[in-house]
């Protein structure tokens, strides 16, 4: 398949660092800025490809790691790769697996070479390099590749963030030496924790290697949200404007707003999914935990003037009876509700920058929007 990989820089905002892009990959177009809806282990939690598609999602995202560990390569391979073994037509965008190294397998040791770890599903012990999860990565055939690297913790020692600077980037240009399918590019990762020179120091090298997009990772992982906002605004305008820029792990209403102030094109985050099977829907006002007890007899929607699936046809009373009850259905109806929330959300977005209403729009959403308080 040849690549046709490009990224068409189309407005920027007046006001801020906001910018509307087209993001061409040999499976579609995206239409950015865009959120990536996570497909983990070969699917959206609890709906079919085909719902993940009407709901608005252009591209979604898959992991290496759990790919690499069940079902194995082999088994993607056999079934033609990662699209036809999910039946997912558009493009897919997979990460390098080094988070989820770092993150679940406690018995883990890190060289230059690479991460020795045991399997979180059976204990079996692993070794993956720079190399290895590029050949992973070609075998499950994405669109999108991501470089490994090194994700520094929250909080952790300038030391430790230098190490995995510099280690990021040494195994970035391991990764750009592997062969990969004519379809696929790579983007790097800026890492560098919270410290400013860090950042800059993390994208000064990573900007200086071919890559067809640059992520920055290692953000959302536990540090405060203005202390998040300050390397954004540090660190994104380093990265080169005409390339498209990823913001990895982050989901949540206000931090789309904040991250495509800050001019991010992409963004990927299981909050939507994951909040959805413990019985919290996203709102433009906040969060509602349909469990509660307040919601037993509001035959109300969600969110009034919501056009999902969900709203139009059920009511919190409803949905509250199905989290108690312990039925599935009640996961699938908020997952629905909760994707078509953010999606749209990114499309209103994409809106107000194209009509240089961005600003305005955002001051509105922060005067409504309540990230920490149960509606």
């Amino acid at each position: 398949m040849q690549n046709t990989f490009s990224f068409q820089l189309l407005k920027k905002s007046a006001g801020s660092a906001a910018r509307l892009g087209r993001l061409q990959t040999t499976r579609g177009a995206i239409d950015t800025p865009a959120f990536m809806p996570v497909g983990t282990q070969a699917t959206v939690k609890t709906l079919t490809p085909e719902e993940v598609s009407q709901l608005g999602a252009e591209i979604i995202l898959s992991n290496t790691y759990h790919l690499y560990l069940r079902p194995g390569t082999e088994v993607i391979a056999a079934a033609g790769g990662l699209h036809r073994f999910m039946n997912w037509e558009r493009p897919v965008l997979t990460d390098s697996g080094g988070f989820q190294v770092f993150s679940l397998s406690s018995l883990r040791q890190v060289t230059d070479e690479g991460v020795q770890f045991r399997s979180h599903l059976d204990g079996s012990p692993h070794f993956l390099t720079p190399e290895r999860s590029m050949e992973v990565q070609g075998v499950l055939g994405s669109d999108i590749a991501m470089a490994f690297d090194e994700c520094s913790p929250y909080p952790c020692s300038y030391e430790e963030a230098v190490a995995a600077v510099e280690r990021t980037a040494l195994w970035a240009e391991r990764c750009l030496k592997v062969s990969l399918p004519d379809s696929q590019v790579v983007f790097g990762i800026v890492q560098g924790g919270v410290f400013p020179e860090l950042r800059s120091r993390s994208a000064r090298l990573l900007t200086s290697m071919n890559f067809a997009g640059y992520a920055i990772g290692g953000l959302s992982v536990g540090e405060p949200k203005p202390m998040m906002y300050e390397i954004l605004d540090r660190t994104t305008p380093l990265l080169p404007e005409d390339k498209p820029r990823y913001l990895m792990g982050v989901g949540s209403a206000d931090c789309l707003w904040e991250g495509v102030r800050c001019g991010i094109d992409m963004f990927d985050c299981v909050l939507p999914t994951r909040v959805a099977r413990n019985g919290t829907a996203l709102t433009a006002r906040g969060k509602v935990v349909i469990r509660n007890a307040e919601y037993a007899l509001d035959f109300s929607p969600i969110e009034p003037g919501c056009s999902c699936y969900t709203c139009a046809n059920f009511t919190r009373a409803y949905l509250r009876h199905l989290f108690k009850a312990g039925e599935i259905l009640g996961h699938r109806l908020l997952t629905i509700h909760n994707l078509h929330f953010t999606l749209t959300l990114m499309k209103e977005i994409r809106k107000a920058i194209l009509a240089d209403t961005f600003e305005s729009r955002h001051e509105e959403f922060k005067a409504r929007y309540h990230s920490a308080k149960e509606l």
